[in-house]
């Protein structure tokens, strides 16, 4: 299969510039290629094809005006064009909104080559226009006679610079140790297995908390246009790099694991989006990256040939029974452990619902009950915590 591998380098002044200037020639044929296929399809209702924008590419490159577009790589540019055609095709499929137009101090600053506009030779990546190759931190090896596909350069809002090669790769068969586990994700316990193991949330944005604060508070006070403002929002940045950087280390090795140790992995389809909307929980939600980590078990799972189950949201995991399969009536976030009163089992709360989770997994798995996932179904006046609707509690005894 294709796995990307990122490592970070350290361009010298001459590459930083060439980069750059890629860059800048990527979001403008990007962004002209947007502008003429809006204007085609609002003026005369035509549809505009990648080979059409393609052939507009070349006779930009003829103009005075856009004459710079020769002095880079034409590789990225068509790249570009592809990316183009890719976002239009999600538009239509309706997997995604309209294209955006790039903008030159919010978009993500890449440009991608191909084989045909790099070289790897020894162990070492030289680009197209460039005469020496780049600096990489070999940060973990590339796979045993790996010849990368597609080379794809970055730079982040903190000034760092990376690289990701795109390379085929052989994921080794590992045994399972579980056969089958449930997971409730949540705030007080990142997440809670149906084993009994809860793992501690970091809560890496609170500690850097303090940090940030002050250095947006720096950033405020500065001129804007500035050179000091320019130096105050890397700062910024920075600090929201490590924040983030600390947690999707934490994400991916616990996913992996989860994965490695697991044949079927069983979680909840939690709405993030919504859940955010909850002003009081929103922050600690956001800081949780439950998404982020539901996507890393996704194509780890696939990866490793393991089966992973969503069970449907409005499930009612945390006020159902795991003993006796009797139903609470109510069940506040406040309440952490509570005595079933049909059978006298105590549950702590996060355990109780990773095994409800973990059967209603097993159910779907065997004779596909009623707890999939209702991603099309929209539910309004509902609060943002995890909560049940009288539909999906038919059948279960209430206490």
């Amino acid at each position: 299969m294709k796995r990307a591998f990122k490592y970070r380098f350290y361009p010298t002044d001459a590459q930083a510039a060439e980069l750059a200037r890629t860059f800048g020639c990527v979001r403008k044929v990007y962004n002209l290629a947007l502008a003429a296929r809006t204007e085609s399809w609002t003026l005369r209702q035509e549809r505009v094809t990648y080979h059409a924008t393609s052939a507009m590419l070349t006779a930009w490159k003829k103009t005075e005006e856009l004459a710079y577009l020769n002095e880079v790589s034409s590789v990225p540019l068509q790249q570009a064009l592809r990316h183009l055609q890719a976002a239009f095709t999600n538009f239509f499929a309706k997997r995604a909104r309209y294209p955006t137009f790039k903008s030159r101090k919010k978009s993500r600053r890449s440009a991608e080559y191909t084989t045909s506009a790099s070289r790897w030779r020894d162990g070492r990546l030289t680009l197209a226009k460039m005469t020496e190759p780049l600096h990489i931190v070999w940060s973990r090896p590339l796979p045993e006679r790996a010849a990368p596909s597609t080379v794809t350069v970055s730079q982040d809002a903190a000034g760092r610079w990376f690289v990701s090669l795109l390379c085929d790769d052989v994921i080794p068969d590992v045994p399972a140790v579980n056969p089958a586990v449930g997971i409730d994700a949540g705030l007080d316990s990142l997440l809670t297995v149906s084993t009994g193991e809860k793992v501690t949330n970091p809560r890496y944005e609170r500690a850097d908390r303090a940090r940030l604060a002050r250095a947006q508070r720096d950033l405020s006070r500065k001129e804007k246009g500035s050179h000091n403002r320019a130096k105050a929002r890397l700062r910024v940045a920075r600090v929201h790099a490590r924040i983030a950087d600390r947690r999707r280390d934490h994400l991916h090795k616990l996913s992996t694991r989860l994965v490695r140790d697991n044949q079927t992995i069983v979680i909840e389809d939690l709405t993030v989006r919504n859940m955010v909307r909850n002003h009081t929980l929103a922050r600690a939600i956001s800081d949780a990256a439950w998404r982020q980590f539901r996507i890393m078990l996704e194509y780890k799972a696939d990866w490793y040939g393991r089966e992973l189950i969503t069970v449907d949201r409005w499930y009612p995991s945390s006020k159902l029974c795991s003993a006796c399969g009797a139903l609470a009536e109510t069940m506040p976030l406040a309440v952490r452990s509570w005595t079933c009163r049909r059978c006298g089992a105590v549950h702590d709360r996060d355990v109780n619902a990773a095994r409800n989770i973990l059967t209603a997994g097993l159910a779907v798995s065997a004779c596909g009950a009623g707890v999939r996932p209702q991603r099309e179904s929209s539910r309004t006046g509902q609060p943002a915590v995890k909560q049940e609707t009288s539909g999906a509690t038919q059948g279960i005894p209430s206490l």
